[in-house]
């Protein structure tokens, strides 16, 4: 993919600062009641409904996510949605037992991995600046922006999710290893965390639990 040059990149600049524009005067912040939803409400959940997810609505939080900032859009974070019974049972193999019944019960389950090799799709990511010699021979390097850019657009994910009325519950609480053996054998992807998808039985949620003031952590330079 070519990168734009010339009068076609002043007008596509200018398109996208007055799209830009355009956005902030028709919504300046969200609602408090967006936010609520989003992230200061919003609780991670451990029990499911069995109502269930449609493809389609998983296509919209994909779409949502993919647009979160990365590092030179590197887009790192692959994504599989494990469904179905067979899917689920090659996941509980790398659960902490308590966490099982949380992954079984969720409609989907979707482990959050990242690409080692994301930079070979630079040209078509990143076109106006060929920018792979960067990473080609530094596995390092690859795994720290994979890693780093990964996780952000796994927080993308969890909050798009919630943004289209789905609830969430991300898990750690398992073996990396036995989910890359069982799902990226063979592959350059490597696992990242678990995030449970579905609408939540509130019934077994707890109390909140604390949350740090600004001064205890905050500071200004």
């Amino acid at each position: 993919m070519n990168a734009p040059t010339g009068q076609e990149l002043a007008v596509l600049r200018a398109k996208a600062q007055e799209d830009h524009r355009a956005l902030r005067g028709r919504i300046d912040r969200l609602s408090d009641d967006a936010i609520d939803l989003i992230l200061r409400g919003a609780r991670s959940h451990y029990a499911w409904t069995d109502k269930p997810i449609p493809d389609g609505l998983l296509e919209e939080i994909y779409d949502i996510t993919i647009n979160g900032a990365t590092s030179m859009n590197t887009l790192p974070a692959r994504f599989v949605f494990v469904k179905t019974p067979e899917g689920k049972e090659r996941l509980a193999k790398s659960l902490k037992p308590l966490n099982v019944k949380k992954m079984m019960g969720a409609p989907v389950t979707a482990i959050i991995a990242y690409d080692m090799d994301f930079w070979h799709e630079l040209p078509f990511l990143f076109p106006h600046e060929d920018r792979r010699h960067l990473f080609d021979g530094k596995p390092e390097y690859c795994e720290d922006t994979a890693y780093r850019n990964g996780t952000l657009q796994g927080a993308y994910f969890m909050i798009a999710a919630r943004a289209v009325g789905l609830d969430v519950g991300a898990m750690s609480g398992f073996s990396n290893k036995i989910v890359d053996e069982e799902f990226f054998a063979g592959t350059t992807l490597k696992s990242n965390f678990l995030c449970n998808i579905g609408y939540a039985d509130e019934t077994a949620l707890f109390q909140k639990l604390p949350r740090f003031a600004f001064d205890q952590v905050c500071t200004f330079a």
